[in-house]
């Protein structure tokens, strides 16, 4: 599975990136841990790991499902997308027509007419068998297909820009030799469609320890580093080393958890999505630049205000990246957009400054504890 990136110091690669952005992390979870004793009280330690059970979500990998719990100002005006989407009418089609228009503005490749004829948007109500997990597929001959059991919400929105992010990938790259009719690596992949659609630090920080910890486990698994009898409690022991999170009750050796993960019974490697959650920030600093709706140091052009909406130089400059496919090196693809030949947070931390600010602000304030003791458990 690490070959994909073809670098013998891969791993020490992606233990760097997760230094560059664990003082972030740690500060969202002692925000978290703060608001979340004082909704449950003494359930929640002050100084202990989270429990996993009340982060809103089954994997405790995104939590901004507690934002009414976590939101600092709750009485301040926010945007409520799924109501609007449903007071505007949108339906499945409308969401992907809507990121197909996003793409088409960047002067990027618009969907094919067959996309629109062969692809599953919604749930099929003929009671066929279908996994809803969504997924893009390339077909080749330019028969490009999206399969998504989509709802008219924020969520499914994301994701509807996510994987057609993908087909994206797959139309641009057409043209290059079979053997080279994939990502430059596979986080590139997934992070052409999390470009357009960059979210909240509930989401994109606080799933990356998880994003990390995921494959660590499994590559210790396959090569026997973990004895079969302890495959649970290893599991268990990364989750609270990297995310600070405890299970809700005592687990043993027979229970198995990882396997209530999609990727882990489906043998999809993980590691994509926290090179993925790290690289989309480089990309998009590199298109904001083009698009010259960000200007380093410019308190008026800072990069989390940035939209490359309509920018066709921010568009041609990733389609030069995306056309390349895997023919070249993953640094060469990345020296193409970016002028980096590393994967680098720099990008992620510099978007994220404002809220790291307040975090440090807010979290000394109250005297919040930074980190997490053993857990109990």
């Amino acid at each position: 599975w690490l070959d994909d990136f073809e670098s013998d110091d891969i791993r020490e690669q992606l233990y760097n990136l997760w230094e560059q952005v664990k003082p972030l992390y740690l500060q969202i979870h002692a925000y978290v841990r703060y608001k979340l004793k004082e909704k449950y009280g003494d359930i929640v330690s002050e100084k202990g790991p989270l429990p996993a059970h009340l982060l809103g979500n089954m994997w405790a990998q995104t939590w901004n499902n507690i934002v009414d719990i976590t939101l600092p100002y709750p009485d301040a005006a926010s945007p409520v997308v799924t109501e609007e989407m449903i007071r505007q009418g949108y339906t499945p089609l409308k969401m992907f027509q809507t990121a197909n228009d996003f793409f088409e503005s960047l002067n990027l490749t618009a969907m094919p007419e067959t996309f629109w004829e062969n692809s599953i948007l919604e749930k099929p109500a003929d009671g066929r068998e279908l996994i809803c997990h969504a997924s893009a597929w390339d077909f080749f001959d330019n028969d490009v297909r999206i399969k998504q059991c989509t709802r008219v919400n924020e969520e499914d929105l994301f994701t509807a820009h996510h994987e057609m992010g993908h087909i994206e990938y797959f139309l641009q790259y057409s043209n290059q030799p079979v053997a080279y009719r994939s990502g430059a690596n596979s986080g590139f992949h997934e992070a052409v469609g999390d470009v357009i659609s960059l979210s909240m630090g509930l989401e994109k920080i606080v799933f990356l320890p998880y994003g990390y910890l995921m494959d660590l486990w499994r590559w210790d698994v396959f090569a026997g580093k973990i004895p079969k009898d302890n495959w649970n409690c290893k599991w268990w022991e990364l989750r609270h080393e990297y995310q600070g999170v405890e299970a809700p009750v005592d687990r043993s050796e027979d229970d198995f958890d990882p396997a209530g993960k999609y990727h882990i019974i489906a043998d999809v490697p993980y590691i994509r999505y926290f090179v993925s959650f790290i690289i989309q920030f480089q990309f998009h600093r590199a298109l904001c630049l083009k698009a010259g709706d960000y200007i380093p140091n410019d308190p008026q052009k800072p990069l989390h205000n940035c939209d490359i909406y309509r920018s066709t130089e921010a568009g041609n400059a990733l389609g030069d990246m995306l056309q390349m496919g895997s023919s070249k090196p993953w640094p060469e693809a990345m020296e193409v957009l970016t002028g980096q030949r590393n994967m680098d947070a720099s990008g992620l931390l510099e978007y994220f400054k404002p809220l790291q600010s307040w975090l440090e602000e807010e979290n000394n304030k109250n005297d919040v504890f930074i980190g997490w003791e053993p857990t109990q458990r």
